[in-house]
């Protein structure tokens, strides 16, 4: 029976994570010996973990990864790696680099600067396997490229590799070290290849998988949406992060209270902007208009509930929320940006817009006064979301299946 390892950074309700449940899940474990290691050692949905795959972390809290407890918690795990086998030593140089060439660029991202620290101070498996796979990039990456002994190594990019900050400089080359790599969208594969041309015939799209049939079954469960609203509900789901640029979204929200149109903007996620987004909305007086509900186990009967999906980020790999929004025939206003403008045809499953307050503003409006535009949207969202299991592609690498 052939060994796969996946890695992953954590096991936080988000989308890359959620792409991977579904992945494990196509892996016949009558033909494979499944494990995961995941890195940090933390994250709420390792209790979906599918049958048959073995955890190889000793220990794991399965706090929620962006919850008070969660960060906690993480920090002292970079703690601890940062001073294991004298890493913050022998990593200084390192870091230095890296911090020095984010400054010349603008924009410091911590965690990045960490992810080498984790991978260097996580526990090293003695086995050795027939394919390990780095699922998303950063520590996992550098994990399997580092320390994992395998006879084939495969990872997957989710985001537009330069846009999200990282460098070959940061990476050390590791990507050198894989036999494949998978990225999630065209745009995500022009982004990595650019950066690292000599991998560009290594590297091919993966499609997240989906379960239209689950998250189906998943929007009639539960209650949703309990306030009573009757206005125009509109819905993002999305980490509380930079990336995912709220700021323009409550600025459009201010628009919409200023204009008249009756509508109630709620957003299901968490992460470490939520007191500068709540100081924010705060300041624009919309604690009443645009609220932040948190992380939601089961986000599809809200999804079902709301009249309009908007994800306006500044930029994107695959948004598997997005997907998720259209299997429920949502109206789905993106912003016009890498990773989003895959997912959508503009004025025919969805709408494309400029990431700015006014264009936003202007085509929520749009849709919340023209009912029948929102069907034609929903109704061709709901039948335009692909459906391609791409799993037999990276089995394939394990030698025991042809493609």
């Amino acid at each position: 029976m052939k060994k796969i390892l996946f890695v992953i950074n954590t096991m936080g309700t988000a989308g890359a994570e959620k792409a991977l449940l579904q992945l494990l899940k196509k892996t016949d474990k009558t033909k494979y010996e499944v494990s995961l290691f995941v890195l940090t050692g933390q994250g709420e949905l390792i209790s979906s973990l599918p049958e048959g795959v073995r955890l190889v972390n000793k220990n794991y809290d399965n706090t929620p990864v962006l919850s008070k407890e969660g960060r906690a918690h993480l920090k002292k795990t970079c703690i601890k790696a940062l001073f294991y086998r004298c890493g913050f030593i022998t990593k200084l140089p390192y870091m230095l680099r890296a911090l020095l060439t984010m400054i010349s660029k603008g924009s410091i991202m911590p965690d990045k600067l960490l992810w080498r620290v984790l991978s260097d101070g996580a526990m090293l498996p003695e086995e050795e396997y027939d394919l390990a796979v780095a699922y998303i990039e950063g520590g996992s990456s550098y994990y399997v490229a580092d320390h994992i002994k395998a006879k084939k190594k495969a990872a997957f990019i989710h985001v537009d590799y330069d846009r999200a900050g990282y460098t070959r400089q940061l990476d050390k080359n590791c990507y050198l070290a894989f036999d494949r790599i998978f990225t999630v969208s065209d745009e995500v594969k022009d982004s990595f290849v650019k950066v690292y041309p000599e991998m560009s015939e290594k590297t091919e799209v993966f499609h997240n998988i989906l379960d239209a049939d689950e998250i189906k079954e998943k929007a009639e469960q539960g209650t949703g949406f309990i306030d009573g609203y009757d206005g125009v509900r509109v819905l993002s789901v999305g980490r509380l992060t930079a990336q995912k640029s709220y700021e323009t979204s409550i600025d459009a929200m201010e628009l919409l209270k200023q204009n008249g149109v009756r509508a109630r903007w709620y957003v299901l996620g968490e992460g470490d902007r939520r007191e500068a987004l709540e100081n924010y909305i705060n300041k624009k007086g919309l604690e009443d208009d645009f609220i932040l509900m948190g992380a939601k186990d089961n986000p599809y009967p809200y999804m079902k509930q709301a009249d309009i999906y908007v994800h306006c980020s500044s930029f994107e790999g695959k948004s598997i929320a997005v997907q998720e929004a259209g299997i429920l025939g949502m109206p789905r206003l993106l912003s016009d940006c890498s990773g989003n403008r895959e997912q959508v045809s503009n004025g025919i499953d969805g709408v494309l817009t400029p990431l700015d307050p006014k264009s936003i503003y202007e085509n929520i409006k749009k849709l919340a006064e023209d009912e029948a535009f929102r069907r034609k949207l929903s109704s061709a969202a709901s039948e335009a979301v692909l459906q391609e299991d791409n799993t037999e592609r990276l089995l394939s690498l394990t030698g025991d299946t042809e493609v």
